[in-house]
């Protein structure tokens, strides 16, 4: 979930180079939006659903197998991230749990729930990473392809700074030698390896080297890219082109990047703001259906989150990341 990211200091200073250009909105046919749960106040499943629905929103992530979720999403179309919940421990262990838990939270909803991708951990590090999210990874493919549910793909959901060297970023390198071990079993099984990317954080960390309007997709700022010529007008292109040079130096250039969360907080804290959310999540919307400058094309996002939930640890940011209030009301006109 939106949690502090430490940035390398070099890439903090990319907003030093300024330009002029201007973007132009593009569609993407597909993207999502993270539903969290961590409040006391927010709408039922099924209503949850249908403003997804209604808003055109046609990819969901769940952060553990939620069952009213799950069944309210039947026959919606909605295509969905599942995550494992605090599973990934017990699945890396077992390959019987992996079975099992494919066999509770996946064969009695698929393919009525279109469930796209499965998160082993999120944001998973350290030694906890290194010893769990692979082996994990391997055993709920196992079971899935003995389940006939070999369509479904394994993945893990990282943290910006899995990545060091990230600027400029085509210099990008996974700072943990498990991570290359983990992209290229991507790299082996097509799945994509999934990013949480929030340009906030290096904004806030920041805010004298990185100007507001290119960490929120407004134009007047161009970055360019020593190493191998390209051009960044925004902050989010830098920060994913950065996770594609890591997986290419990984030995795994052919691994697809989702980005599985992307947020911007409309209070609580330094640059949260209303105009500033909607500045930075309309931008989001309207500029990944072109992809980055290293890979162009439609770039799977899922912006965190739908609903502003009010009991989330931290700080206030935390609690004000959602497009929407509890009442189903959004906190600023946005267009999917």
């Amino acid at each position: 979930m939106a949690r502090q990211q430490v940035i390398a200091s070099s890439m903090l200073a990319v907003a030093l180079i300024v330009g002029a250009f201007a973007s132009i909105p593009t569609a993407v046919e597909s993207i999502g939006v993270c539903y969290g749960v961590v409040g006391n106040n927010l709408p039922s499943r099924s209503d949850v659903v249908q403003l997804y629905r209604s808003r055109g929103i046609t990819g969901m992530r769940v952060y553990f197998p939620d069952s009213q979720a799950l069944d309210a999403l039947r026959g919606s179309g909605i295509a969905l991230i599942l995550d494992t919940g605090n599973s990934d421990d017990v699945l890396a262990r077992l390959a019987s749990s992996a079975a099992s838990w494919v066999q509770t939270n996946v064969r009695p909803y698929y393919p009525a729930v279109s469930i796209k991708y499965i998160a082993v951990g999120n944001e998973v590090q350290g030694a906890a990473a290194q010893g769990r999210i692979l082996p994990a990874m391997r055993n709920l493919d196992a079971a899935l392809a003995a389940a006939g549910l070999g369509a479904i793909k394994v993945s893990t959901s990282v943290r910006f700074d899995a990545v060091a060297n990230s600027f400029p970023p085509s210099s990008g390198a996974f700072a943990q030698g498990y991570m290359a071990d983990i992209a290229r079993y991507l790299a082996g099984t097509g799945a994509p390896l999934l990013a949480n990317v929030y340009p906030y954080f290096a904004y806030r960390g920041n805010p004298r080297d990185i100007s507001l309007g290119y960490a929120t997709f407004r134009p007047g700022t161009t970055v360019r890219d020593s190493g191998n010529g390209l051009a960044y007008t925004n902050l989010f292109d830098a920060m994913v082109d950065a996770v594609v040079a890591a997986l290419e130096k990984a030995g795994a250039p052919n691994v697809r990047v989702v980005v599985s969360e992307s947020g911007w907080p409309s209070a609580g804290g330094f640059g949260a703001s209303v105009d500033n959310a909607r500045s930075y999540n309309q931008g989001l919307v309207d500029h990944v259906g072109r992809g980055t400058p290293k890979r162009p094309g439609a770039l799977e996002t899922f912006i965190f989150a739908m609903f502003n939930e009010n009991q989330k640890d931290g700080d206030p940011t935390e609690r004000n990341f959602g497009l929407f209030f509890p009442n189903k009301q959004p906190v600023y006109p946005i267009r999917f």
